[in-house]
């Protein structure tokens, strides 16, 4: 996916020329995948006078939880990171959809794999964005032969730079097959999420999902749907998913930072319910665009809303 970087990012500390946030092709993180990065989308609000940003500290705050697991020290915190990313959107004053990428980077020019000692910097950049997933039909899914690190390798609740290669060769896999994306199976032989995206299933009015020790990461998404789910009266389990439980459940749909809510019509060549969107998809996924475009007054709290100009 070729993307467009708007004009301005944020690196070594300052908002400045996107053009100018450039690194030394003997950074360490670029040599041995020592970084780690959030998702955050922000939304043009219904009104057009603002960009919506969804659950930016909790986006941020799950960022330090990677800076951790990287050994990374920095001078701001999950609010003063949502503080810069706040600045960078009103400077870029983007007139689309925009996607956030903030990252943590092992910056400093070193021969060696490890991470104590190593100096780390935080770099943000912008871009506008639509959807990532077709949203005007069901996906394609199938079950790659690639199976999802396990937490004792390189663990998934973190985002980990260096880990997406095993979410390159599911995805590789599946646009090879002719299939939108590819579901990954751990080390137990149980679902543990798409490429890039959370999953759930519903089997008998029963919304289920792979949890949170399944070697999935922990997505801000997925924990929405689950508020939501339950704000609906919907059972929720969080639980194992056999592999077979795909090939029988009533509907599927993947959730995410760029996947949003996105239905899932095929797996393995075989339909999901009658292929096309569920009841509980149909809810979830309504309740999902009402919130973010600032129609749902009940989640205002989940907005930050960055003041635009035309």
């Amino acid at each position: 996916m070729k993307i467009d970087l708007m004009p301005y990012a944020y690196f070594q500390g300052d908002i400045v020329p996107v053009e100018q946030a450039t690194v030394s092709i003997a950074t360490h993180a670029l040599q041995y995948g020592t970084g780690a990065f959030a998702g955050i989308r922000g939304y043009m609000d219904a009104t057009g006078e603002s960009i919506n940003i969804i659950r930016l500290v909790d986006h941020t705050k799950r960022l330090m939880d990677s800076a951790k697991l990287l050994r990374a020290e920095l001078a701001l915190d999950a609010e003063g990171v949502a503080k810069v990313i706040e600045d960078l959107t009103l400077k870029n004053n983007p007139q689309s959809d925009i996607y956030i990428r903030p990252f943590i980077y092992k910056s400093a020019i070193e021969l060696s794999p490890r991470l104590k000692d190593v100096e780390s910097d935080l770099a943000i950049y912008q871009i506008p964005f639509g959807d990532y997933f077709a949203m005007d039909r069901p996906l394609k899914f199938f079950v790659s032969a690639w199976v999802r690190s396990t937490d004792n390798n390189i663990p998934s609740r973190g985002k980990i730079t260096g880990a997406y290669i095993n979410s390159a060769f599911a995805k590789d896999q599946a646009e090879e097959a002719g299939c939108d994306d590819a579901l990954m199976l751990n080390s137990d032989g149980k679902v543990s999420e798409a490429s890039g995206a959370n999953f759930f299933i519903v089997r008998n009015g029963r919304l289920a999902t792979s949890p949170t020790t399944g070697d999935i990461l922990e997505g801000i998404t997925r924990r929405t749907v689950l508020l939501f789910a339950e704000q609906l009266g919907v059972p929720v389990d969080e639980r194992p998913i056999d592999r077979s439980e795909l090939y029988i459940a009533d509907e599927a749909f993947v959730c995410g930072t760029g996947a949003q809510v996105a239905v899932v019509g095929e797996i393995d060549g075989r339909k999901v319910g009658d292929g096309q969107r569920g009841p509980v998809t149909k809810q979830l996924q309504e309740k999902f665009f009402d919130m973010v475009r600032g129609k749902d007054k009940a989640h205002e709290h989940f907005l930050t809303r960055v003041p635009i100009h035309g």
